[in-house]
């Protein structure tokens, strides 16, 4: 687990002002292409940086029970034993960092002791096996998305973004952060805080 979610595992002060829990929208203006169009569910922020997975990318090529056998949680053929849930659960790219290891947002129906972090209204991120044995075995949490690496800033990092309109903050729920059809996310998200992409996209950049 990254430092930053252990630290945020341990940390139990007041955490008004930051934006953990909140979801990110790339503004139509977002300069660095590996953002732009994305939705990102923020894990961890505080003074030290944020750390965020995106939730609206897939990731081509690759299905959940392939993503098993390849962490040898589970051997070849065996994924065609795999329960249902195991096989429509998403595999995104969340961000460019450590884009090789996996990080499970999930329901909070599922707590694995010292490894798992509670974010925010019933939302988790999980980052060892442990919980993708337990859901190749039937278990593990109601809903839950693997994500392939993780979106990071540095101190202040992500403030000055914000504030140079790349980014817009939206209140998150489940139904966004693991409801299917990941293309559809970022309207979606715009459209909670009633924003139309058609019109930001012509007003983006004017003052």
């Amino acid at each position: 687990m990254p430092q930053m979610l252990k630290k945020r595992l341990a940390d139990t002060s007041d955490r008004s002002g930051y934006l953990d829990g909140q979801v990110l929208v790339a503004m139509p203006s977002m300069e660095d292409d590996r953002f732009a169009r994305t939705v990102i569910y923020v894990c961890a922020h505080s003074s030290e940086g944020a750390m965020g997975i995106v939730v609206n990318k897939p990731a081509p090529h690759i299905s959940f029970p392939d993503l098993l056998v390849q962490l040898d949680v589970i051997s070849a053929g065996e994924d065609i034993r795999l329960p249902d849930k195991a096989g429509e659960i998403q595999v995104l790219r969340g961000g460019p960092v450590e884009s090789g290891r996996g990080f499970v947002l999930h329901s909070a129906d599922f707590m694995i002791e010292d490894s798992t972090l509670p974010i925010d209204d019933g939302i988790c991120l999980t980052a060892t096996l442990d919980i993708l044995k337990a859901i190749a075995k039937g278990g593990g949490p109601a809903e839950a998305l693997l994500a392939l690496g993780y979106a990071g800033w540095a101190p202040g990092q992500l403030e000055t973004e914000i504030q140079a309109n790349g980014w817009l903050n939206v209140p998150a729920d489940r139904a966004l952060v693991f409801g299917d059809e990941p293309d559809t996310k970022y309207e979606r998200a715009l459209a909670k805080i009633g924003i139309d992409l058609a019109k930001l996209s012509t007003e983006a950049g004017h003052s």
